[in-house]
């Protein structure tokens, strides 16, 4: 009995121990799959911390090394938190003028830990050679970089129509730094693909692009199902420069995930949005933090028992002020902005932190350029410096500008209250490069008809609620327009003024000398595209031959090009020193506006439909076509139906 009763005690020991045994490994297999993610998108080289206006306030806000405290937080509590970032990493500050040669972005980037970026349209500002240049720069600089992924590059249609010389340098480069359709990363027990995609209205915004690309989503598509044939992954995501709009039939990366339900996240670079909720179209959430690294997004998400992913946890982390900057990485910026200084600000005559003149004025903010259509002081400041500069120069020929133009679209931040030096002025309109290679859009000298000054002013009425980087301000072109009117109709009045505030009739034959940027010459295109072709506007010469090539009609000084954002620079200078101080002060002139754009908000049926013009006619006459031809199908369709009655009823008697 004794010897029986031990194995039974050994049979029941084993018994109770086997239930935990299993259970943990029950627990182990079905342990629940769990990821964070931190992202970022359209940071545009806003490596340092900048003041600009949020919400009515001024405040000191992003910069790279409070990201990387942020990032270094999230990653102490959970070290395989994915870093992702949406494209459009450059172009924007200061930092930019050594983008080719020191790739201080995408370094940076890698510096800060992400894990995976795309391109988005202006990593092309500086044309297929400064691409090139970039990531030949990165690759050599030997640091740890992020993953480059674009699923859409064209690179069949290219080779079969032959690359051009550009096409092969940027083939070749993509080699070099080793750009995927996707990547694989393994966070923790999860395994996930990441891909990227460019968008189509990206595309439209990059007229420098050499590159063809396929349609962005059945290049993700046919990547999906890649990855879905090739890899065991748990999880698809999806850094996208597409962009969210407000409408939904064309808000790019909906569509996408409409579209390929099998991706789970999509991080939506391009139009800037900042989602405070998450958007979601069946199992695939589309999320946005907004631009220049003011927020980080933060999330986390969890695994279904039906292998797709919920969304647990998602905020916009404020990088504030109240953020502790990471010192190591401070220190990186600024030896990378010491090259600035060297290699760019020398050749013009400044040094990044000089002082150009102070400000009292409170300017609109970057976001009022797109939520407000009337006269906003920030546009008129920028177009009045393009007239003093161009007319200041020693190289001025003495044919006065009579127009000069800034659209929304080429404005990258505001000015606030305080001292305000190159970094900031070269920040507030930082786009581009010139035929010369120098960084920065020059000014460009071209000449339109009074037919056509009217129609650059209906195009910012007409248009540019649909397409808001069209709003235009001007400097000499004052006009009145009703947002109650017909489209195409809604100007009422336009004329030029004097620097005296004169009124001037426009002759609708005179030739005018106009300045504007080089990019808003190149885009022109795009914003009369939205006029489905009615609005032409076709840059001249002083003489009225059309402009072929607009680089070649760059404002020169001696060899050098007159840059935008150093004719605004020069205009800052120019102001009287009020306070004796020693330093310029923006006048109180700016403090107010002063009827370049007025709104006409009446309802009146008179004012209305008062004053029609060619366009009103054309739009009525279209609009009586397609009623005509409504009227004829329903006709059309009740005798159908009634011959449809006859036949059956004869049918019947039979």
């Amino acid at each position: 009995m004794g010897t029986r009763k031990k194995i039974l005690s050994l049979l029941l020991m084993i018994v109770l121990l086997l239930p935990i045994g299993m259970g943990l490994h029950v627990e182990a297999a079905d342990e629940t799959k769990q990821v964070d993610v931190l992202f970022t998108h359209d940071t545009h080289s806003h490596l340092n911390s900048f003041s600009t206006i949020v919400d009515g306030e001024q405040k000191e806000v992003g910069g790279f090394a409070r990201i990387k405290t942020l990032i270094d937080e999230k990653k102490k509590a959970n070290p395989d938190t994915l870093v992702l970032d949406g494209g459009d990493f450059s172009m924007g500050t200061l930092i930019q003028t050594v983008y080719d040669t020191e790739a201080a972005e995408l370094r940076m980037l890698g510096f800060l830990g992400y894990d995976v970026t795309t391109f988005g349209n202006h990593e092309y500002d500086y044309r297929s050679k400064g691409l090139v240049n970039m990531l030949k720069a990165a690759v050599k600089s030997g640091e740890t970089l992020p993953a480059l992924v674009v699923c859409n590059v064209d690179w069949d249609s290219m080779e079969q129509t032959g690359l051009s010389d550009g096409q092969q340098q940027i083939q070749s480069a993509f080699e070099t730094y080793g750009v995927k359709d996707y990547v694989v990363l393994q966070k923790g027990n999860v395994k996930i693909a990441v891909l990227g995609v460019f968008g189509t209205d990206a595309l439209k915004c990059a007229p420098t692009c050499e590159l063809i690309f396929k349609d962005p989503v059945e290049a993700v598509k046919e990547t999906v199902e890649e990855i879905k044939k090739n890899e065991d992954v748990d999880m698809i995501a999806c850094v996208s420069h597409g962009g969210t709009w407000e409408d939904e039939s064309k808000s790019e990366d909906e569509i996408l995930a409409k579209a390929v339900p099998d991706i789970d996240l999509i991080i939506s670079g391009h139009s800037h949005t900042e989602l405070k909720t998450a958007i979601c179209h069946g199992d695939t959430y589309v999320v946005s933090c907004g631009e220049y690294g003011r927020n980080l997004g933060s999330l986390s998400m969890t695994q279904k028992a039906d292998g797709r992913w919920e969304l647990t946890d998602y905020t916009l982390i404020p990088v504030s002020s109240e953020v502790e900057p990471d010192q190591a990485t401070q220190e990186r910026i600024n030896a990378l902005m010491d090259t600035v200084d060297t290699n760019y600000l020398a050749g013009f005559g400044y040094t990044r932190e000089e002082v150009l003149a102070e400000n009292a004025v409170e300017f609109n903010s970057l976001d009022e350029m797109g939520t407000k259509h009337e006269e906003l002081n920030l546009g008129d400041i920028m177009s009045d410096a393009y007239i003093y500069a161009v007319e200041n120069s020693e190289y001025f020929d003495g044919d006065p500008v009579d127009v000069a133009v800034v659209p929304s679209g080429t404005v990258r931040d505001t000015y606030t209250k305080g001292n305000l030096t190159v970094e900031d002025i070269f920040n507030s309109f930082s786009l581009g490069i010139g035929k010369d290679g120098v960084p920065g859009y020059p000014l460009i000298d071209a000449y339109l008809t009074g037919k056509e000054l009217k129609l650059a002013a209906e195009v910012d009425a007409s248009v540019s609620d649909f397409m808001t980087t069209a709003r235009l301000y001007c400097s000499g072109l004052n006009f009145t327009y009703n947002p109650n009117r017909m489209i195409l109709n809604k100007v009422t009045d336009c004329y030029l003024t004097r620097k005296d505030g004169e009124r001037i009739e426009i002759q609708n034959d005179q030739l005018y000398h106009v300045v504007t940027d080089l990019y808003t010459g190149q885009m022109l295109g795009s914003v009369m595209d939205l006029s489905y072709g009615l609005l032409s506007l076709q840059p001249k010469d002083k003489d009225g031959h059309p402009i072929e090539n607009l680089e070649d009609y760059a404002i020169m000084e001696g060899n050098r090009e007159l840059k935008a954002w150093d004719a605004i620079a020069r205009y800052m200078q120019s102001f009287d020193d009020t306070d004796g101080d020693g330093i310029a002060n923006v006048p109180e002139y700016y403090a107010m506006t002063h009827g370049r754009k007025v709104v006409d908000d009446s309802k009146n049926i008179i004012d209305l439909v008062k004053h029609p013009n060619k366009f009103s006619a054309i739009i009525i006459m279209i609009c009586l076509i397609v009623v005509a031809i409504i009227v004829l199908v329903i006709i059309l369709i009740r005798k159908l139906i009634r011959r449809a009655r006859k036949k059956n009823s004869e049918s019947k008697e039979e």
